[in-house]
């Protein structure tokens, strides 16, 4: 299955006192992954999110395996989970990338996110837009498509 790339490289402030990474950080990737995605994938959106239409995370997980620590290079792996008429199920695998080239996983989470349009206070569930759902389709295997 095809996968969308994020690499970062971990810097001290994603440290907690011990030294490793703060378990939230993980989380924290998992968004700027989602984002760097739409922003390369669906350029378009961006103004429509300005404009009441929101992409609601309404669930989110993640699994820690292995620690990561200060300047280690971090690839993170954002590929399909499912796709419904108003929601989108990203899973995401964080690699260790070693100085040798070898990638070591050290955590894996998944995020649903639900497509929404404020209308004032209230916000009521809305379909994906088209170009997202597009760029999206790319990235899933046929299986996991809700009708």
């Amino acid at each position: 299955m095809r996968s969308y790339e994020y690499r970062y490289r971990v810097g001290l402030e994603d440290t907690n006192i011990i030294g490793n990474v703060y378990f939230s950080h993980y989380v924290r990737w998992q968004g700027r992954c989602r984002e760097m995605f739409l922003h390369e994938h669906v350029p378009q959106l961006a103004g429509e999110l300005g404009r009441g239409l929101t992409l609601a995370t309404t669930r989110v997980s993640c699994s820690y395996y292995l620690e990561l620590s200060a300047f280690d290079d971090v690839v993170i792996r954002m590929s399909a989970g499912s796709m419904t008429r108003s929601r989108l199920t990203m899973r995401f695998s964080y690699f260790r990338v070693l100085r040798s080239g070898e990638e070591l996983l050290v955590a894996e989470g998944e995020q649903e996110v639900a497509c929404v349009q404020r209308i004032g206070a209230s916000v009521a569930s809305i379909p994906l837009p088209e170009p997202l759902k597009d760029a999206f389709q790319r990235y899933v295997d046929s299986s996991t498509i809700a009708v």
